[in-house]
């Protein structure tokens, strides 16, 4: 398990993202997923800012964005950040609804691309954006 740097114990790079995560989320102490990469600062720092710009409001909306980040961490099987972009996602208005239609969309896509993958099924020319 890699090792938790706690704010006590950072170096001033790393307390200065720190400090950024906790100021823009409003919340007291960064989750475990920063701390852990903050054993290497310069991943710590651009993958932060990187986040932050592909989360930050756009065309699509706050609650739309997380539910897209939950569905691919689900495709993906990641157990942290479906916890994590599970519990934002409620925090920005998802529903238990909302939930259940996500997992069924995310399963069918996982069995249809799979199909589609198998039986090497050639795209039709009228979704070929050479067409």
């Amino acid at each position: 398990m890699t090792r938790l740097v706690e704010y006590a114990e950072a170096p001033a790079e790393v307390r200065a993202v720190y400090d950024d995560i906790k100021a823009t989320r409003g919340i007291p102490d960064v989750n475990n997923f920063w701390k852990a990469l903050a054993v290497h600062p310069p991943t710590l720092r651009r993958t932060w800012e990187s986040l932050k710009e592909v989360m930050a409001p756009g065309a699509l909306d706050p609650l739309t964005k997380e539910l897209l980040y939950l569905a691919v961490s689900v495709a993906h099987g990641c157990e942290y950040c479906i916890a994590s972009h599970t519990a934002s996602a409620r925090a920005r208005g998802m529903t238990p609804e909302m939930y259940g239609e996500l997992l069924a969309i995310v399963g069918m896509a996982a069995e249809t691309n799979r199909l589609a993958t198998a039986l090497q099924v050639p795209v039709d020319r009228v979704f070929r954006r050479d067409r």
